[in-house]
């Protein structure tokens, strides 16, 4: 039987020295009785799988706003690729694997309905902002809570890493770091073949830097994207990319807001224009009428003032679920 003390020690004597250790973690906020099986990088992992707030990424947006097709990214297969990415990377360098999944997978749980669009809409009509990376934290720290425990009550290093996935701060630990870049290797080129299969670019509109650095396929994209990670990053104590691949990489992404992103043809102005409609509502709506909120929101309200149970309520619906929200209370309804 492999119990959690002999993987511990197994992390002492595969892993880099630089590797995060699950023996040597900041701690949780709150102590709790180790597992028998799992390390606590283990176990802050399954507590986000098993959470509510990651099975509703299956529903929120990632780029394409109320995609009918199939094969369109959601939040959640974008977090699925940031963390295989991420796991590609942590295995070649020899970190923690563990830690770089726990936090892939928690790093978008607090993202809004609608993508970034809801997270706009929110930003501009919340009391000090919103910040999805700020509220993926407060989902892990407060609003997944049990009978017995406010929050998942993750260790400091997945804490860390969810919060500092995106922003100018960079994780404490090389495996928050990894997850940081692949994060961007993910989404950009599942963008693009997102973008390319709707026929809102081609692949000769991409820039001929990128396709000559990068590769012209999604394949050739990340796996050259990534090895240059792992030589750059190989006994360094950052996570790293050549120049040429960082600059180019920030030349793909401006392509991509201006092209895609920012396309009337991904986000037509009318769309937006509902999204900023459905989301303020809701938002006054419950404002006013907080004691419509679930229970548990209600009871944040109490403790958090009520913009801020509010905001948690909108951020954490799905695309459909703010939508049929969004009907029942302000669409009339037909007599029967």
């Amino acid at each position: 039987m492999l119990l959690r003390e002999s993987l511990e020690q197994r992390e002492f004597e595969i892993l880099s020295e630089k590797a995060a250790k699950s023996a040597l973690s900041r701690g949780r906020a709150m102590e709790e009785e180790k597992c028998d099986l799992r390390t606590d990088f283990q176990r802050d992992r399954d507590r986000i799988i098993h959470s509510k707030a990651f099975r509703r990424l299956m529903h929120k947006t990632q780029v394409f706003l109320a995609p009918e097709g199939d094969h369109f990214r959601t939040r959640l297969t974008h977090t699925i690729e940031v963390s295989q990415i991420g796991r590609t990377i942590a295995r070649a360098l020899n970190l923690n694997e563990d830690l770089v999944e726990a936090i892939a997978l928690g790093h978008d749980l607090g993202h809004t309905p609608f993508g970034h669009n809801g997270e706009d809409v929110l930003n501009k009509i919340h009391p000090g902002g919103f910040e999805h990376n700020v509220q993926s934290l407060r989902v892990a720290d407060v609003l997944e809570s049990t009978a017995s425990r406010r929050g998942m009550n993750l260790t400091a290093e997945v804490r860390d890493g969810i919060v500092n996935h995106t922003g100018s701060l960079k994780p404490f630990t090389l495996e928050g770091q990894v997850v940081k870049i692949s994060d961007r290797i993910a989404y950009i080129n599942h963008d693009i073949d997102d973008a390319v299969r709707s026929g809102v670019i081609s692949i000769e509109d991409i820039p001929q830097t990128s396709l000559i650095l990068f590769g012209k396929s999604h394949r050739e994209r990340i796996n050259n994207m990534v090895s240059d990670v792992v030589r750059n990053s190989e006994g360094a104590d950052a996570i790293l990319q050549s120049e040429n691949f960082k600059e180019e990489l920030d030349n793909l992404r401006r392509f991509m807001f201006a092209n895609v992103y920012k396309s009337n043809m991904v986000k037509k102005e009318e769309d937006l224009n509902k999204v900023d409609v459905v989301v303020s509502s809701l938002y006054d709506y419950f404002l006013e009428n907080t004691h419509k909120l679930p229970e548990d929101l209600r009871a944040i309200a109490e403790t958090d003032g009520k913009a801020e149970a509010v905001k948690d309520y909108i951020a954490g619906m799905t695309d459909r679920f703010a939508l049929h929200t969004y009907t029942d209370l302000f669409v009339p309804k037909g007599w029967k």
